[in-house]
């Protein structure tokens, strides 16, 4: 008649030594998260004259996620890998998006018009990214790329398109080094495709 007690006591031992080791924070390491932090305060500002239709940024489906993506071109250029325990806030279209949207706001008199808003504007621009990467060139060397295309549209007519690119060195070779390239890369691209925008939209 012991045997049932027995077993009861082993089954409730079991299930306690289960609940610890599925407890929340055990064993998942945590993740460090990254925006773009502020804007530069002192970016130049052309003066954007007229209400502007900013699309979102579209990007590679690769791309359309919060993950921080490296490259190791001294081995598999080819492969992209992305940081286990890093992550941006949103994807880098959204990042970049916002930014520009940010910069464009800022420039002038003119307005940003958001697709949602149901406005019109005489001028639209749209932005697709390519490229938004750490690549390491050798083991402890690594630089963020940033590439992207601009076009901008008056009345369902292109008006103009030019591609953008900037790379910047990292300072660590690591998650954190990347973060901050890709940062400086992209406010670079940003800057060029911004005064480039306002001069292709007339008065």
């Amino acid at each position: 008649m012991r045997a049932p007690s027995v077993y009861i006591c082993v089954l409730v031992l079991g299930l306690a030594c289960s609940g610890c080791s599925i407890a929340p924070g055990s064993s998942s390491p945590e993740v460090t998260q990254y925006d773009f932090g502020p804007a530069d305060p002192n970016a130049p500002s052309p003066g954007l004259k007229q209400a502007l239709l900013v699309y979102d940024v579209s990007a590679p489906g690769w791309l359309d996620s919060p993950l921080i993506y490296y490259r190791l071109a001294y081995q598999d250029a080819a492969r992209p890998q992305a940081y286990a325990d890093s992550r941006w806030v949103g994807s880098p279209a959204e990042l970049i998006a916002g930014r520009v949207r940010g910069r464009l706001a800022a420039s002038g008199k003119g307005g940003v018009v958001h697709p949602a808003d149901g406005n019109r504007a005489s001028y639209a621009l749209r932005v697709e990214l390519g490229e938004f990467i750490q690549v390491f060139d050798a083991p402890g060397q690594s630089k963020a790329v940033v590439r992207l295309r601009a076009s901008v549209l008056g009345r369902n007519v292109l008006v103009a398109q030019k591609s953008f690119s900037a790379e910047r060195r990292a300072a660590t070779p690591d998650a954190e080094g990347g973060v901050r390239a890709l940062i400086a890369a992209s406010d670079e691209v940003v800057d060029q495709l911004v005064t480039w925008t306002i001069a292709s939209v007339k008065d």
